[in-house]
Protein backbone atom coordinates (compact mmCIF):
# COMPACT_ATOMS: atom_id res chain seq x y z
CA UNK A 1 0.00 0.00 0.00
CA UNK A 2 1.69 3.07 -0.98
CA UNK A 3 1.12 6.24 1.81
CA UNK A 4 0.24 9.49 1.07
CA UNK A 5 0.52 11.40 4.17
CA UNK A 6 2.07 11.53 7.37
CA UNK A 7 1.44 8.58 10.23
CA UNK A 8 -0.82 10.35 11.83
CA UNK A 9 -3.10 10.97 8.55
CA UNK A 10 -2.60 7.04 7.74
CA UNK A 11 -3.19 5.65 11.09
CA UNK A 12 -6.40 8.03 10.91
CA UNK A 13 -7.04 6.65 7.58
CA UNK A 14 -6.42 3.01 8.45
CA UNK A 15 -8.51 3.26 11.31
CA UNK A 16 -11.69 4.38 8.87
CA UNK A 17 -11.08 1.93 6.45
CA UNK A 18 -12.02 -0.56 9.03
CA UNK A 19 -15.50 0.66 9.59
CA UNK A 20 -15.90 0.97 5.66
CA UNK A 21 -19.41 -1.11 5.84
CA UNK A 22 -20.94 1.04 8.75
CA UNK A 23 -20.22 4.49 7.52
CA UNK A 24 -20.48 3.84 3.83
CA UNK A 25 -17.12 5.05 2.88
CA UNK A 26 -15.76 5.08 -0.29
CA UNK A 27 -12.48 2.75 -1.07
CA UNK A 28 -9.64 3.48 -0.44
CA UNK A 29 -8.42 3.63 -4.09
CA UNK A 30 -11.32 6.05 -4.90
CA UNK A 31 -9.52 8.17 -2.08
CA UNK A 32 -6.38 7.96 -4.10
CA UNK A 33 -8.21 8.72 -7.27
CA UNK A 34 -10.05 11.72 -6.07
CA UNK A 35 -6.85 13.15 -4.76
CA UNK A 36 -4.76 12.86 -7.70
CA UNK A 37 -7.76 14.03 -9.97
CA UNK A 38 -8.36 17.02 -7.87
CA UNK A 39 -4.28 17.64 -7.08
CA UNK A 40 -4.08 17.64 -11.07
CA UNK A 41 -7.13 19.72 -12.08
CA UNK A 42 -5.67 22.22 -9.32
CA UNK A 43 -9.45 22.49 -7.90
CA UNK A 44 -9.67 24.89 -5.20
CA UNK A 45 -13.34 25.19 -4.83
CA UNK A 46 -14.24 21.43 -3.99
CA UNK A 47 -17.71 20.80 -2.85
CA UNK A 48 -18.72 17.36 -0.99
CA UNK A 49 -22.04 15.85 -0.38
CA UNK A 50 -22.14 13.53 2.39
CA UNK A 51 -19.30 13.82 4.67
CA UNK A 52 -19.93 10.43 7.17
CA UNK A 53 -17.46 10.16 8.82
CA UNK A 54 -15.23 12.26 7.19
CA UNK A 55 -13.01 9.34 5.12
CA UNK A 56 -13.14 11.28 1.44
CA UNK A 57 -13.60 14.40 3.18
CA UNK A 58 -9.84 13.62 4.84
CA UNK A 59 -8.93 12.65 0.89
CA UNK A 60 -10.44 15.92 -0.61
CA UNK A 61 -9.43 18.34 2.43
CA UNK A 62 -5.28 17.18 2.21
CA UNK A 63 -5.71 18.00 -2.02
CA UNK A 64 -7.67 21.22 -1.79
CA UNK A 65 -4.89 22.20 1.02
CA UNK A 66 -2.17 21.44 -1.21
CA UNK A 67 -4.00 23.61 -4.20
CA UNK A 68 -4.49 26.68 -2.11
CA UNK A 69 -7.91 25.72 -1.69
CA UNK A 70 -11.28 25.07 0.26
CA UNK A 71 -13.51 22.13 0.86
CA UNK A 72 -17.34 22.83 1.46
CA UNK A 73 -19.15 19.42 3.10
CA UNK A 74 -22.94 18.96 3.90
CA UNK A 75 -23.68 15.76 6.32
CA UNK A 76 -27.28 15.23 7.22
CA UNK A 77 -26.22 13.13 10.98
CA UNK A 78 -25.09 14.92 13.80
CA UNK A 79 -22.90 11.99 15.00
CA UNK A 80 -21.38 11.81 11.58
CA UNK A 81 -20.66 14.96 11.43
CA UNK A 82 -19.38 15.21 15.14
CA UNK A 83 -16.76 12.25 14.07
CA UNK A 84 -15.91 13.91 11.00
CA UNK A 85 -14.83 16.72 12.54
CA UNK A 86 -12.57 15.52 15.03
CA UNK A 87 -10.94 13.49 12.36
CA UNK A 88 -10.33 16.65 10.36
CA UNK A 89 -8.64 18.77 12.90
CA UNK A 90 -6.42 15.40 13.70
CA UNK A 91 -5.33 15.56 10.08
CA UNK A 92 -4.83 18.82 9.93
CA UNK A 93 -7.25 19.69 7.78
CA UNK A 94 -9.93 21.77 9.70
CA UNK A 95 -8.78 24.76 8.54
CA UNK A 96 -9.88 24.26 5.32
CA UNK A 97 -12.75 22.72 5.70
CA UNK A 98 -16.50 24.02 6.07
CA UNK A 99 -18.73 21.92 7.68
CA UNK A 100 -22.62 22.16 6.78
CA UNK A 101 -25.55 19.89 9.09
CA UNK A 102 -28.29 19.05 7.53
CA UNK A 103 -30.19 18.54 4.11
CA UNK A 104 -27.99 18.11 1.38
CA UNK A 105 -30.95 19.73 -1.21
CA UNK A 106 -31.60 22.40 1.67
CA UNK A 107 -28.40 23.93 1.83
CA UNK A 108 -27.56 23.13 -2.03
CA UNK A 109 -30.94 25.77 -2.67
CA UNK A 110 -29.53 28.43 -0.67
CA UNK A 111 -26.08 28.88 -1.96
CA UNK A 112 -25.01 32.26 -2.83
CA UNK A 113 -25.19 32.92 -6.37
CA UNK A 114 -21.17 33.24 -6.43
CA UNK A 115 -20.82 30.40 -4.84
CA UNK A 116 -18.62 28.70 -7.18
CA UNK A 117 -17.36 24.97 -7.73
CA UNK A 118 -14.18 23.97 -9.35
CA UNK A 119 -15.41 20.06 -8.40
CA UNK A 120 -18.19 18.24 -6.91
CA UNK A 121 -18.25 14.67 -4.66
CA UNK A 122 -21.62 13.10 -4.37
CA UNK A 123 -21.85 10.61 -1.92
CA UNK A 124 -25.05 10.76 -0.43
CA UNK A 125 -29.26 9.47 -0.62
CA UNK A 126 -28.56 7.86 -4.26
CA UNK A 127 -32.19 8.84 -5.28
CA UNK A 128 -31.41 12.33 -5.11
CA UNK A 129 -28.35 12.75 -6.94
CA UNK A 130 -30.48 13.80 -9.80
CA UNK A 131 -31.98 16.74 -7.80
CA UNK A 132 -28.17 17.66 -6.50
CA UNK A 133 -26.55 17.84 -9.86
CA UNK A 134 -29.21 20.30 -10.92
CA UNK A 135 -28.35 22.37 -7.83
CA UNK A 136 -24.58 21.81 -8.49
CA UNK A 137 -25.18 22.63 -12.00
CA UNK A 138 -25.68 26.21 -11.34
CA UNK A 139 -22.43 26.80 -9.61
CA UNK A 140 -20.16 24.25 -11.10
CA UNK A 141 -17.50 25.99 -13.57
CA UNK A 142 -17.15 25.80 -17.40
CA UNK A 143 -14.23 22.57 -17.14
CA UNK A 144 -15.43 21.45 -13.42
CA UNK A 145 -15.75 18.10 -12.62
CA UNK A 146 -18.70 16.32 -10.68
CA UNK A 147 -18.04 12.91 -9.13
CA UNK A 148 -20.41 10.36 -7.94
CA UNK A 149 -20.24 6.89 -6.61
CA UNK A 150 -22.28 4.40 -6.21
CA UNK A 151 -23.15 4.44 -9.58
CA UNK A 152 -22.83 1.11 -10.30
CA UNK A 153 -23.55 -1.08 -6.87
CA UNK A 154 -26.70 1.19 -6.87
CA UNK A 155 -27.31 1.25 -10.55
CA UNK A 156 -31.49 1.53 -10.10
CA UNK A 157 -31.62 4.38 -7.45
CA UNK A 158 -28.83 6.48 -9.58
CA UNK A 159 -30.49 5.91 -13.10
CA UNK A 160 -32.31 8.77 -12.78
CA UNK A 161 -29.48 11.03 -12.76
CA UNK A 162 -27.09 9.07 -14.82
CA UNK A 163 -29.90 9.28 -17.89
CA UNK A 164 -29.60 12.94 -17.16
CA UNK A 165 -26.69 13.96 -17.44
CA UNK A 166 -25.69 11.68 -20.17
CA UNK A 167 -28.32 13.57 -22.21
CA UNK A 168 -27.07 17.03 -20.79
CA UNK A 169 -24.96 18.34 -24.35
CA UNK A 170 -23.39 20.77 -21.32
CA UNK A 171 -21.88 17.62 -20.05
CA UNK A 172 -19.28 14.96 -20.80
CA UNK A 173 -19.53 11.94 -18.82
CA UNK A 174 -17.79 8.56 -18.24
CA UNK A 175 -18.53 5.60 -15.48
CA UNK A 176 -15.45 4.19 -14.55
CA UNK A 177 -15.20 0.68 -12.18
CA UNK A 178 -14.08 1.66 -9.49
CA UNK A 179 -15.03 -0.85 -6.60
CA UNK A 180 -18.65 1.18 -6.55
CA UNK A 181 -18.80 2.80 -10.06
CA UNK A 182 -17.60 5.97 -10.25
CA UNK A 183 -19.47 8.69 -12.48
CA UNK A 184 -17.34 11.58 -13.75
CA UNK A 185 -18.10 14.37 -15.94
CA UNK A 186 -16.86 17.06 -17.07
CA UNK A 187 -18.76 20.42 -17.47
CA UNK A 188 -18.03 21.49 -21.44
CA UNK A 189 -20.26 24.78 -21.60
CA UNK A 190 -22.39 27.27 -18.89
CA UNK A 191 -25.70 27.14 -21.10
Amino acid sequence: MITYFDETTENVLKNLEETQKQFWNIARVTGEFLYTLIKTEKSKNVLEIGTSNGYSGIWLGKAVKENGGHLTTIEFYDKRLDIAKENFKICNVDDVITTLKGSALMHLEYLPDDFIIDFAFVDANKSEYVKYFEFIDRHLKKGGIIACDNVLSHEAKCKPFIDAINANPNYENVVISLPAGLSLARKLSNF
